[in-house]
């Protein structure tokens, strides 16, 4: 297996090889899905794409196009996420939001159209595999995975749950179930859709299931934490904003310690869910510590 930023590398060398050809009387769509897909970021869940189909035996160039879809759709929501509307916020990597620079209107459009061309090429792929029954499935539940994961019962519930509770008294049950969708189902759809085209098991891909949404929920927690006490350089976008927008969160429920110490234990508990693979599975086991350790 590669190195997180050897993956990273990879990714971001192929990450615009999926938009498709805009016209120019739509420059501008292009302009703005362009420019916030190439400001930074970890790239985590296509790490996690890749990583998981290279520790199942695939090939990690069938998978770089549903890790950049996933890119594409963690980026919609961002954009979408920092609308007026929605968090109304200025930062986002480190840079104005994108309906800062090109606007509500065009804002909103791209992050359609990064939707779209993910539901697109997740369609290419499948009916370029049609000659291979078995290699089609694989495909299929890759993209049906993410889509189902990023849609009304996943990222998206969590994003109603997450607007539809500011000010008022948040409960431990509604902050869970907004960690578990808005955060933890877009980490983990990647680390299942990139077994699936590797064509892992189905224990395998119960374990990795778990470790995913353990570490999905935890990296919720940690930003709930960092929000509350990081610093606007080091994160890349405003911080303190959950208190702005009245948002009941980790901190707000159970305060910094119990936070830290609930965030200890996903840790541990996504380690354990894969503790059988051994050393195979040190690059899963260092990442999980090391996203305990963020400071961004």
């Amino acid at each position: 297996m590669l190195g997180f930023d050897d993956y990273r590398t990879l990714i971001n060398n192929h990450l615009l090889d999926f938009i498709p050809y805009v016209d120019e009387h739509a420059s501008t769509l292009y302009k703005s899905m362009r420019y916030s897909l190439t400001v930074g970021g970890k790239r985590l869940r296509p790490i996690l794409l890749l990583a998981a189909c290279d520790f199942a035996g695939g090939d990690i160039n069938e998978a770089m196009p549903y890790a950049c879809c996933v890119e594409y759709i963690h980026t919609y929501s961002l954009i979408h996420d920092d609308l007026p509307a929605m968090d109304n916020d200025t930062l986002r990597r480190g840079v104005p939001t994108n309906h800062m620079v090109f606007g509500e209107d065009i804002a909103i459009l791209a992050g359609d159209a990064l939707l779209n061309t993910a539901a697109e090429v997740f369609s290419n792929q499948i009916l370029n595999n049609a000659d291979c029954h078995e290699k089609m499935l694989r495909h299929a539940k890759a993209g049906n995975i993410i889509l189902s994961r990023s849609g009304l019962r996943g990222m998206i519930a969590g994003q109603v749950a997450d607007v539809e509770n500011e000010y008022k008294d948040g409960t431990a049950e509604i902050v869970h179930f907004i960690d578990e969708h808005k955060c933890g189902d877009l980490i983990t759809a990647p680390v299942i859709a990139g077994l699936h085209i590797a064509g892992a098991n189905n224990d395998m891909i119960a374990d990795f299931q778990a470790y995913a949404m353990d570490i999905g929920i935890g990296f919720q927690i940690l930003d709930d934490i960092l929000d509350f006490e990081g610093n606007s350089e080091s994160m890349g976008k405003n911080v303190g904003k959950d208190k702005d927008l009245g948002k009941c969160n980790n901190v707000c429920i159970h305060g910094i310690g119990e936070a830290r110490s609930m965030l200890h234990n996903l840790t541990a508990s996504a380690k354990k869910n894969i503790e059988r693979y051994g050393d195979e599975a040190s690059f899963f086991f260092e990442l999980a510590d090391s996203l305990e350790k963020r400071r961004a």
